[in-house]
């Protein structure tokens, strides 16, 4: 069974007052570092150099992440600090990320309904690209729809399973949905290496580079990032699970993973539909 439910006035009491001022830490700056680092060495990856750089960022960027998450598991567990008004307080700091996730995707929607409403005249004025051969929308991208949307379920599933205390289906639904994003991930992968266009610029060459595989690509790479992003979520959601951190008036931690892999269906469904479906089939513009 999942632990029951505790009163935060006691943790509230305990600190004299419910509000938590966070201990100075290394990890924004060292994560920043990393992450810097990171982008820098995919940079030189690109352009044909060396993946160590890269590789050396990646490894910083899961360091700091394991770090600070074991802070901030010890604060919200084992300390008390997380409160119900420090609750309430993540819960908006966490919504407003979500919306600057959206401003984020926006972005690349604006850039690809721009390229696909008002074809410029180096490609013919026509959408998709004179020489792109885009996927079949009801092949591999179909099949990944229907991957997300049951793991949205699932989650659900889960979430529920611990508001009534249940252990047992709480663990099983953040494995299904944490199995269902790791074959969501090896689909896509499959995908990219079969595209008939790429990023690669070549002179005279349909398909490679130009604006139709860079708004795809990034469009749906950046999507999947925030999935494999999710899934790391998920599976800490899973341990922390198991070791009863969860109960049931206090698991921002794993709603806060919840909100995250439902914006990650939502955006996916209007990824299929526009980018896979609709783009791939816009009649001629001029």
């Amino acid at each position: 069974m999942v632990a029951p439910a505790d009163s935060s006035n006691a943790h509230a009491a305990e600190h004299k007052y419910p509000w938590h001022l966070v201990d100075p830490s290394p990890w924004p700056i060292l994560g920043a570092l990393s992450g810097g680092i990171l982008a820098v060495g995919a940079v030189i990856y690109m352009h044909e150099g060396g993946p160590w750089l890269m590789a050396l960022g990646l490894l910083g960027v899961l360091g700091v992440m394991a770090a600070w998450f074991a802070d901030v598991v010890k604060e919200a567990t084992h300390q008390g600090y997380h409160t119900r008004p420090v609750q309430i307080s993540m819960r908006y700091g966490m919504v407003l990320f979500i919306a600057s996730e959206v401003m984020f995707f926006v972005a690349w929607f604006w850039a690809y309904f721009n390229a696909a409403l008002f074809p410029s005249e180096q490609i013919n004025s026509t959408w998709p690209p004179p020489g792109i051969q885009t996927f079949n929308p009801w092949d591999l991208p179909f099949l990944n729809t229907l991957i997300l949307l049951t793991s949205g379920v699932t989650v659900t599933w889960a979430h529920h399973a611990l508001l009534e205390g249940n252990k047992k289906h709480l663990l099983q639904g953040l494995g299904l949905t944490i199995m269902l994003g790791i074959v969501f991930s090896f689909v896509q992968a499959y995908e990219y290496s079969h595209a008939a266009f790429s990023f690669a610029f070549e002179e005279g060459t349909p398909g490679k580079g130009g604006i139709y595989p860079t708004t795809f690509y990034m469009a749906t790479g950046f999507h999947g990032f925030h999935v494999i992003v999710g899934t790391i979520f998920l599976i800490v959601c899973y341990f922390r699970a198991r070791k009863d951190h969860f109960k049931t008036d206090h698991h921002f931690g794993f709603e806060a993973a919840a909100w995250y892999w439902h914006f990650v269906d939502v955006v996916w469904l209007f990824l299929f539909v526009c980018i896979y479906w609709w783009g791939a089939g816009t009649p001629a513009a001029h």
